[in-house]
Parts: C-alpha cells; structure tokens; sequence
C-alpha cells in the first residue's frame, strides 16, 4: 500500500515539476510572439521534457538518491513523507501562478529528513546552496550583458525595410531555444519526482524517469497555463532576439549543472534571465513591479516551507513527537503573526499622513481665543 501511496505522490509531484518548471521554459517563446496559440507551446514543452526526463536526467538522480542525506534513511515511508512535502509547497506555488524551483523545495524536504534524523551531508548542502545563489545571478548578468550587446542589432531590424525574413528565422531559433531550455529542464528535474523513490527501491532509474517525464508533460499541458503567462506577459515585453538570449542562456547553465548530477533551480535560471534581459531594456523600474517581488519572496520562503513540513511530518508520522511538532507548529504560527502585525503596521502608518498644526479643524478657534 505504501508503494501504491509513494507512486501516486511522486507522479502528482511530476505533473507539478512540468506546471512549473517546464511551462516557463516557454516563457520567451510565447511572451515574444514566436508561438502565439499557448496550446502548441505547451505542447511543444511537454514533448521536450520528456526527451530531457529520459535521455538525461540519470546524474541528478544520483545526488537525490544519496547526496543530501544517507541512502539507508531513504525508506518507503520517508520517501512519501519527502515528496508529499515538496508536492504541497509546489502545488501552492503554482496556484499563486508563480514559477518556482523544484529543485529547492525537494533538497528543502530532504534537509527536513535529515535534520530530524540528525544525519545530513553539510558539505553536500553547502555546495548546493552556493550554487542556487550563483547560478541564477549569473544568468541575470549574462543576459542583462548580452541584451545590451545586441541592443544595436535589434535597432537595425527594427529599422529595415526587408525584416520579414530575419524574423521568420530568429523565431525559429526563438522556439528551438525553447524547447532547448524544456530539454534541461527534464534532465534536471525529473529526479527530483522519482529520486526519493529510486532510492528506497520501490523503482528503478529507467522506468521512474520514463514516468517522470510523461507526468511532467501531462503537467505542462494540465496546469502549465498560469505559469506561462506569468513568465511571458507580466515580467516584461520580449523582442524575439531578446527572447532567444534568455532561453539559450538558462538552459545552458541547467545543462551543465545536470552534467555534474546537481539539481539546480531552473525556473529561477529562465526567471532571472527575464529579469537581466528587461533591465538592458527598461533599466531598474523592472525590480519594481509588484508581481517580481512576489516572485522573489515565494522563492526565499518556498524550500524553507518544505523543509519545515518534511520536518514535522516525520516528527508526525514517523517518531509520533507531538511535542515536538506542537512546539515547531507554535513558533511558526507566532512568526507568521508578527509579519502579518508588522505588516499591517506599515500599511497603516502609510494610509495616516501627519496632520500638519494649520489643518487641524480646531486651530482657527485656538488662534482667535
């Protein structure tokens, strides 16, 4: 029965993986207009995960299945516990329409794993965390350069009179970039579904990929939508040349970081390299937008929400610590009231402006008393 609950999760979690990570491959393709119909984008994304899932998702299998924290912890019950963690927080993420790593909420649940177990590879985890903080920041800077860089090629077409055809051709390579970037994205993520499972023996590498990768078209195509247009319509307005720049640029850092059997956060990669391209465009008023620092706070919450939950599942399920879990429940829900106050203030003291002395209604009787 476990097996049947442990298969069920990690394939929801999949469809999941391809809502969020795979639908923003296409994020340039759609938002630039090279694929106009959302439906062909999807599916062009779903087919390509799955080449990426099957071909080449076999190194990061590795470090999900024994990097984070000892195999021999990885049983059956923990690998529900694992992906049920990461699946909850994704699942949120992707209702808000927010595109979010998969990598980082399945490391989080692992840490969570392994924090409980008091068993953990920190030198693993250190390694990832340094590069979670560089890779998506490189992508930015690569972009952000290469877009002011190609500033004048794009004034060019712009001005010329016989631009049909450079169009029609940098759109090509717009959509081959795309689904380029889709290929990365099923290396690099399906392990992260199927990992946990392959690890406590209940699948092997093959047949838990070829799953993985069907599930994260599916998911593409079933929930994929929001994500989407989050990415190509509400971050910023993308040429066709700038578009092509951004795909090519995340994907090849996800490439090669899956070359190396490190799961890295692939959304923030495509996100970031939103970001880079539309400041050589538009300057800092991008990094003001409403909808990019939503993105930024779900992406700092989001693999501390897993881990936390990971955490006291196993309290929970596993070790049946109520207190334990009581405690960490309590210091959550205090930490949650207090921002929610801190906020509330702010947003008050920013509604009450200060009363200068001659608006007051009762000064004109005070000065003629």
């Amino acid at each position: 029965m476990l097996n049947v609950i442990s298969w069920m999760t990690a394939l929801f979690f999949a469809c999941n993986i391809g809502a969020s990570g795979t639908a923003a491959a296409m994020g340039p393709v759609y938002g630039s207009g090279a694929i106009r119909k959302r439906w062909m984008a999807l599916g062009l994304v779903a087919l390509a995960a799955f080449i990426g899932a099957v071909f080449g998702g076999g190194h990061v299998v590795d470090t999900i299945r024994d990097g984070i924290i000892p195999a021999h912890l990885v049983t059956v019950k923990m690998t529900v516990i694992i992906v049920a963690a990461a699946v909850l927080t994704l699942f949120g993420a992707n209702r808000l329409g927010i595109p979010l790593s998969t990598s980082e909420v399945t490391v989080g649940s692992l840490i969570g794993v392994g924090l409980a177990a008091h068993a953990l590879h920190l030198h693993k985890v250190l390694l990832l965390a340094a590069v979670w903080l560089v890779l998506p920041f490189l992508s930015c800077v690569l972009s952000f350069a290469l877009g002011r860089l190609l500033r004048p090629l794009e004034d060019r077409l712009a001005q010329s009179h016989s631009h049909r055809g450079p169009a029609r051709l940098i759109s090509a390579f717009l959509i081959a970039s795309g689904c380029y970037q889709a290929v990365s994205a099923g290396m690099n993520n399906a392990a992260n579904a199927v990992g946990p499972l392959i690890a406590a023996g209940v699948s092997s590498v093959h047949t838990g990929l070829f799953w993985a990768g069907l599930c994260m078209g599916m998911g593409a195509l079933w929930l994929g939508g929001r994500v989407l247009e989050t990415n190509a319509k509400q971050i910023t307005e993308l040429s066709l040349l700038q578009g092509s720049v951004a795909a090519c640029v995340s994907g090849t850092l996800v490439i090669a970081a899956s070359v190396f059997g490190l799961p890295v956060p692939l959304t923030q990669a495509s996100t970031m390299a939103l970001f880079g391209i539309g400041s050589a465009q538009t300057g800092r008023q991008l990094w003001q937008r409403h909808i990019v620092r939503r993105i930024l706070m779900v992406w700092a919450i989001s693999p501390i929400a897993s881990l936390v939950l990971s955490y006291l599942l196993v309290e929970v399920v596993v070790r049946a610590d109520l207190y334990t879990a009581t405690a960490v429940f309590s210091a959550l829900a205090v930490a949650a009231g207090v921002i929610r106050l801190l906020s509330s203030r702010r947003r008050l003291s920013g509604d009450l402006s200060p009363v200068q002395s001659g608006d007051r209604p009762d000064a004109q009787s005070d000065a003629t008393v």
